[in-house]
């Protein structure tokens, strides 16, 4: 395979685990660590439900990466993530050494991979990370859009079941 269809097939892999996160109710973002062209370690988010700020797709791959190659430096692997690392994934990625990080969708509003902030090719990093960005962008945003138009439809019901009169059954007479 060549360099953009590996980063097709692998970002899919990335998507499954993102589809993982949103039908446990977390936000749908997946990450896989490829190393000699076969998956390492996959994630996804787990913030929600483990209560964990720190449990971003990105951070779960890059732990079990680092148990599975029994070292915390990550040297020639490829992460593949629906979504652009925040600052604090960004970072991990830069400490473990990632070589490339491939994702999907941008973040124009937290993305530390250009969109916001540069953090894996700043020039005061001690290790400059290979970036593509893109690779099946409009599936990855439009995975995440639809799960915030959900949300936002599931808040809107809660608000208006909250300000709804409540009926209460008193016999043969319904009153409010």
């Amino acid at each position: 395979m060549n360099k953009v269809k590996d980063d097709i097939y692998w970002m899919h892999k990335a998507i499954e685990q993102a589809q993982k996160a949103q039908e446990i109710g977390e936000i749908p973002v997946g990450a896989v660590l490829v190393v000699d062209n076969k998956i390492i370690a996959k994630g996804w988010n787990h913030s929600i439900i483990d209560n964990d700020p720190t449990a971003h797709a990105e951070i779960m791959a890059l732990r079990k990466g680092g148990k599975h190659l029994q070292n915390y430096r990550l040297l020639d692997a490829t992460l593949y993530i629906t979504l652009e690392p925040c600052v604090m994934c960004a970072g991990a990625i830069v400490h473990s050494r990632v070589k490339r990080v491939v994702y999907g969708a941008s973040d124009l509003k937290t993305g530390a991979a250009g969109s916001f902030i540069d953090i894996l090719q700043h020039p005061g990093m001690n290790h400059k990370v290979e970036i593509t960005s893109g690779v099946l962008g409009e599936e990855c945003s439009q995975l995440l859009s639809q799960f915030f138009k959900m949300r936002r439809a599931e808040k809107k019901q809660l608000k208006k079941q909250k300000n709804s009169p409540v009926l209460i059954n008193t016999g043969s007479v319904i009153k409010e």
